[in-house]
């Protein structure tokens, strides 16, 4: 049986010195019956994204220039990798899997949702094609899956954004326990799946693959998922942002949860339920320091968290704010009509401020949701709204935290709002 599920992301496998680094950590634990979830190295989802925005956006050249960067970047990992040799057999893998990418983008008028998905989602297949073959050449046996096979959408799942059918899925995954040899490692792509019928592709919401991780590990009923990062563990704060950042070495399901809504960008939003519902352990690791201890995350209870607040910085934040156009209340059928556009349109609202006359909440900058929203809702209410904006939030506050007063200094606070345990921040320049 597959008992650990190993999750690399981007900045795990940026270069030829990340995947080297990877190998040694893989082939330490080579007999432990291990699944590798694997992302698009370093930040090949963005740079896809322009590839897929040049070319419906401007014209087929200006996208092949965009493409030939993506192209150049993971040449050079390879030759890097495989020393110059510009005839090894992963080359022409990689080179078919850009060549199908590059019809793809050459389809013209699709739903942007859709070819995104269709289109994005080959910087997980390159990369892991790269790191299978690097893997079997440092004397690691793996066995390639394609994600698309066995994550499966379920009917009606929107692009971008897709849920799994969580009985197909775990029918084709538990397969792969029957299957499995000891000491030969499957590996597949995070963030991506696809359609029952195996004709489209789809993803699962960016930085998506802890919840490819967790989907495996709940329908191979595994012990454990590790998540190896470029910190030491999950921290209070982004050591980027703020200087005095202390290790969390422990908490519970449902406080992984909260931080995850909240926008710690650590663990993924939807990661933590399927591993709760089987009891399964997430740690989080460094790759960096893989012999120091992970921070766990497990169903017992953490008396400690209040001790140190965390701080959760989201940017690129949207602020709209509703008012019915016939002066009426802020009343449930108002609210009704804008919740359900919302959900018409995938929006997802970070932080709810009502008031007796006006709605306002903050969400994931998105100008075609944003666009959307306010042409179904215009006609009913006066909308108004502020983009480029900081949501903070800080978990298990006092009134006495000092690294919260920092980050406000000089900051126009639009929105605020607390309970008993977390405040929240919407912030201009």
């Amino acid at each position: 049986m597959i008992r650990k599920i190993y999750k690399f992301g981007g900045a795990s496998v940026k270069d030829a010195d990340a995947v080297r680094n990877l190998a040694r950590i893989v082939a330490k634990h080579k007999d432990e019956d291990i699944l590798l979830v694997v992302s698009a190295m370093g930040k090949t989802t963005n740079m896809l994204e322009k590839v897929v925005k040049d070319f419906r956006d401007h014209n087929g050249q200006l996208g092949i220039e965009a493409l030939k960067d993506v192209i150049d970047y993971h040449e050079g990992i390879i030759l890097d990798l495989f020393d110059g040799d510009t005839h090894h057999p992963v080359i022409e893998s990689v080179s078919s899997l850009f060549i199908e990418l590059l019809e793809k983008l050459q389809q013209t008028g699709l739903d942007y949702d859709y070819q995104y998905d269709q289109t994005v989602s080959y910087g997980e297949l390159v990369s892991t094609t790269i790191i299978q073959e690097y893997l079997n050449r440092c004397d690691v046996p793996t066995r390639w899956l394609d994600a698309r096979k066995y994550v499966i959408a379920k009917n009606g799942s929107v692009y971008r954004s897709a849920n799994p059918d969580w009985d197909e899925t775990r029918l084709r995954i538990s397969k792969l326990n029957e299957e499995h040899i000891r000491g030969i490692i499957c590996i597949t792509q995070g963030f991506i799946g696809g359609t029952a019928d195996g004709k489209h592709s789809v993803t699962l919401g960016r930085e998506g693959s802890d919840y490819t991780a967790a989907i495996f590990a709940n329908c191979l009923d595994a012990e454990e998922v590790t998540i190896w990062k470029d910190v030491d563990g999950l921290l209070n704060a982004d050591p980027k942002r703020f200087a005095e950042t202390v290790k969390i070495p422990h908490i519970s399901y449902s406080e992984a949860i909260e931080l995850a809504f909240y926008g710690a960008t650590i663990i993924h939003p939807k990661t933590i339920k399927p591993l709760q519902n089987k009891g399964i352990t997430l740690k989080v690791q460094s790759f960096l320091n893989p012999d120091h201890e992970p921070s766990v995350i497990d169903g017992n209870p953490d008396p400690d968290m209040e001790k140190n607040p965390s701080y959760i910085v989201k940017d690129n934040q949207t602020l709209v704010s509703f008012s019915p156009r016939d002066y009426s209340f802020m009343d449930e059928h108002n609210l009704r009509m804008i919740f359900a556009a919302c959900d018409d349109l995938n929006i997802h609202a970070n932080v709810i401020q009502t008031s007796a006359l006006m709605l306002s909440f903050c969400f994931d900058h998105d100008s075609n949701k944003l666009k959307g929203l306010i042409e179904m809702l215009r006609e009913t209410f006066r909308i108004k709204y502020n983009q480029g904006l900081t949501l903070f939030t800080i978990r298990h506050y006092d009134y006495s935290y000092t690294m919260g007063d920092e980050f406000l200094k000089g900051k126009k606070i639009l929105l605020q709002q607390s309970s008993r345990s977390t405040v929240q921040y919407v912030l201009g320049n």
